[in-house]
């Protein structure tokens, strides 16, 4: 199953209680459904949970039950695109009165403000909108949720009630839909939240934390490489001032620290300055070897 799937299942196991909430919850999948205007009502999911629900939410919220819905205790029905419509004229004018427009207005071309006045209304209203419009990308490929609208306004003002609300989203349009969308995870984990879904928002937060602590390692993993690479660099570089000074006899001529220093670097090439340190008698600091070992390659950069 999907991410959003998961999350609109844990959506689904939230109780209808409060007809104003309903209401509001009804009220956004109606303007984010296939299909709403003052002759039809149509619905269509693939998800059985949301499919339940459905009958339930509208029962609660007008009072009425949908004249063609799937059986959604059926294995056949249940399976694939399940359409709830409602098509009675009688029952298409109750939803119209009770949402506060004139028989005759363009439903779902803008949003009633009135409806969402109470937060708790709000956070019904965006979860509406996000059964019937919205998606969400796993969050180990990526941070994105959005909603999808076919109607300019409504996306419009939903922009305008989630920047109210203190979620700033972002909106483009695509293939003649609009689009309403988050890429911020702090601000997806903050709606999700809201609309009801704290597991899918822990489950983001849970890959945040996963994602930066692999990047942690990682980070660290690469500078322990290129400090290494260094060392190594190094650690050759003075090798070769060693010989050179070997070679052109210069290097018996020179302090009974630096010929001891040159020997040991020649027996432990692949020692750190650190652990080379450690190896003379007694132990010298780690800044004093590496101002010995200077010394000899300038040494040698002089022939």
């Amino acid at each position: 199953m999907s991410f959003s799937f998961d999350t609109k299942n844990e959506l689904c196991r939230l109780p209808v209680q409060r007809r104003c909430c309903a209401q509001a919850e009804a009220y956004g999948i109606l303007l984010y459904c296939h299909t709403f205007n003052s002759s039809d009502v149509r619905i269509i999911t693939e998800n059985p949970n949301f499919a339940s629900r459905l009958p339930r939410l509208f029962q609660r919220a007008f009072d009425i039950r949908f004249d063609r819905q799937p059986d959604i205790f059926s294995r056949a029905e249940a399976s694939g695109k399940m359409v709830f419509q409602i098509i009675r004229q009688e029952k298409l004018n109750h939803i119209i009165n009770l949402l506060g427009y004139a028989p005759r207005q363009n439903l779902a071309l803008h949003i009633n403000f009135a409806m969402v006045e109470e937060e708790c209304c709000r956070a019904a209203f965006f979860r509406g909108c996000f059964f019937a419009g919205g998606s969400i990308t796993n969050p180990v490929k990526r941070y994105h949720l959005e909603l999808t609208s076919s109607h300019l306004q409504a996306s419009r003002e939903l922009e305008v009630l989630l920047r109210e609300s203190g979620y700033p989203p972002k909106s483009i349009t695509r293939n003649s839909s609009y689009v309403t969308y988050f890429k911020q995870s702090d601000q997806i984990e903050d709606f999700l939240t809201l609309i009801g879904a704290p597991v899918a928002a822990m489950q983001i937060m849970s890959t945040k934390l996963e994602k930066g602590l692999r990047n942690s390692v990682n980070r660290r993993l690469n500078c322990d490489s290129a400090n290494l690479d260094k060392a190594v660099e190094a650690a050759q570089s003075q090798g070769e001032a060693i010989r050179k000074l070997q070679g052109a006899g210069r290097l018996m001529k020179l302090p009974d620290k630096l010929q001891q220093t040159a020997a040991l670097r020649l027996e432990y090439p692949e020692l750190s300055l650190a652990e080379l340190a450690e190896m003379f008698d007694p132990p010298v600091t780690k800044s004093c070897l590496n101002h010995r070992l200077r010394k000899l390659v300038n040494l040698a950069e002089e022939l």
